[in-house]
């Protein structure tokens, strides 16, 4: 038996010990491919049109996170055919610089979203769609989300959220944080929702090579 049969064997047998050097090759491994992308513009710079969500869009995003929505629904056009020629140009890094998190992923039970607000939906489908999809959509396995027309925003929790996210570098003003009660008073989670929705992949325009051909 030579020396690194031996050492191997030890390792194999010792759950402990491998478990350990599993995570550090797992940590450099990742850190070897994510380190680099921190210090590349078109990772960290925002694209042409590209602006942090005002109050409405963000509180609405939130709710989108809260509900689930990403667990069926990816924000990711991947470069293959069948998806540009589907979904429209694929995704760019300088697209979600101001997501925290991003909703890149390529787990689908519904359609990818990241185009979405191209795709000529009005409020109102939007918003029958929410209260039941399948008054729109008979097929539709999605849930049904009527809370959401009931459910009041609450300015101030969307404020602080702007806050927190100016800390950790999204460019808002103070200006904006401070009219952010102002600007979502009286507003429904649904219509956060459908503001979020709405405004999906709209610094593309229609007329644009890289906007979605063809509807869901």
């Amino acid at each position: 038996m030579t020396e690194t049969t031996h050492f191997h064997d030890k390792i194999e047998k010792n759950i402990g010990l491998m478990a350990i050097l599993i995570a550090a090759a797992v940590s450099f491994g990742g850190l070897a491919e994510i380190v680099p992308l921190m210090f590349q513009a078109e990772t960290i710079k925002p694209l042409p049109g590209i602006k942090p969500y005002p109050a409405l869009q963000l509180a609405g995003r939130d709710i989108y996170l809260r509900e689930g929505c990403y667990n069926c629904h990816s924000q990711m056009i991947r470069t293959l055919r069948f998806e540009t020629e589907r979904y429209g140009h694929y995704s760019l890094a300088g697209e979600s610089v101001y997501d925290h998190p991003f909703q890149w992923g390529s787990k689908r039970t519904g359609p990818d979203l990241a185009r979405v607000g191209l795709r000529g939906y009005s409020d109102d489908w939007q918003r029958a769609h929410l209260h039941n999809p399948r008054d729109v959509v008979p097929e539709s396995i999605m849930p049904a989300y009527p809370w959401l027309e009931k459910n009041k925003l609450d300015g101030e929790e969307v404020a602080r959220h702007m806050k927190a996210l100016q800390r950790i570098g999204v460019p808002y003003t103070d200006a904006e944080i401070a009219a952010a009660p102002e600007e979502v008073k009286g507003r429904t989670e649904q219509d956060a929702v459908v503001a979020y929705l709405q405004h999906l992949g709209t610094h593309l325009t229609p007329a644009d090579d890289n906007a979605p051909q063809g509807s869901d």
